[in-house]
């Protein structure tokens, strides 16, 4: 998996056509999901040492952004891209509908307090974008005020990115029968029952209206501060695998070392 290109999934800003892009493409990797789960397996270490780096030079920041659909994957891709990681230096934020307090502010007040501190690496289980996804979709916000949030949004990201922080943005991309399926076995199954929602179909009756939205607000936001990747997540092991090595492309391409310690003045052993 050493050849993995990350422009494969990236959006070039305005040039996104979201129905060109294959939900179910493995184009790149292992054939089988047992290879996928496999390589998963090997990167997982990896990706747990360089984190490890990051904690331990306690200079620089890392947010993951994951959004998409209702049953795109957000919770899985946190439990099983992170599975081999040390809790130490990680944490999650998710973003649910807005408090009272919340809406009393500015959108992105209770945002910028979830990002990751130096040494840290946080994961956003959906995120700002709600606020210019279902807010436009549901007709809460005028074209005007999206496009204003648009930018700001982008400064906002450009703010964080000057600061120190990497940024990678991941849309879990799946199809409408993926998401079908994907519901019926919430009904189906006890142990899922309490991942249904009413208000999931609610959304999936506009289905095109919100594949529309994201196509837009990731053409409006994806830039080389902030980068977006539309992630194929019909397959949960290729989404998995993606979304590893994307991580481990980024870190590494930070080149993170270390802190040096001076250990003048400390005993040979220790008795």
């Amino acid at each position: 998996m050493s050849d993995f290109d990350p422009k494969h999934y990236r959006v070039n800003s305005g040039k996104l056509d979201l129905q060109a892009r294959d939900p179910s493409s493995k184009d790149f990797l292992p054939d089988s999901k047992e290879g996928r789960n496999e390589a998963l397996a090997v990167l997982g270490p990896t990706l747990d040492e360089l984190q490890e780096i990051l904690h331990a030079e306690g200079e620089r920041k890392v947010l993951l952004v994951l959004q998409g659909t209702d049953t795109a994957g957000k919770d899985g891709t946190i439990r099983h891209v992170f599975q081999n990681c040390d809790p130490l230096g990680i944490r999650v934020a998710a973003f649910k509908a807005p408090s009272e307090n919340e809406l009393a502010r500015d959108y992105l007040w209770r945002i910028h307090q979830q990002v990751p501190r130096k040494g840290e690496l946080v994961i956003f289980n959906r995120s700002h974008y709600e606020d210019v996804l279902i807010t436009k979709v549901r007709g809460w916000i005028s074209s005007e005020e999206e496009e204003r949030r648009l930018k700001q949004i982008n400064d906002f990201e450009r703010l964080l990115s000057e600061t120190g922080t990497t940024i990678i943005k991941c849309f879990l991309h799946i199809s409408k029968e993926e998401q079908r399926e994907r519901l019926q076995e919430r009904l189906d199954r006890e142990d899922k029952n309490w991942k249904f929602n009413l208000g999931d179909l609610d959304d999936r009756a506009l289905w095109d209206d919100y594949q529309k939205q994201y196509e837009r607000v990731l053409n409006a936001t994806s830039t080389d501060h902030a980068p977006w990747y539309v992630i194929p997540a019909d397959s949960k092991s290729s989404r998995n695998l993606v979304i590893i090595q994307l991580l481990i492309h980024t870190l590494k391409s930070m080149d993170l070392r270390y802190p040096k310690v001076d250990t003048s003045g400390w005993p040979k052993e220790v008795e």
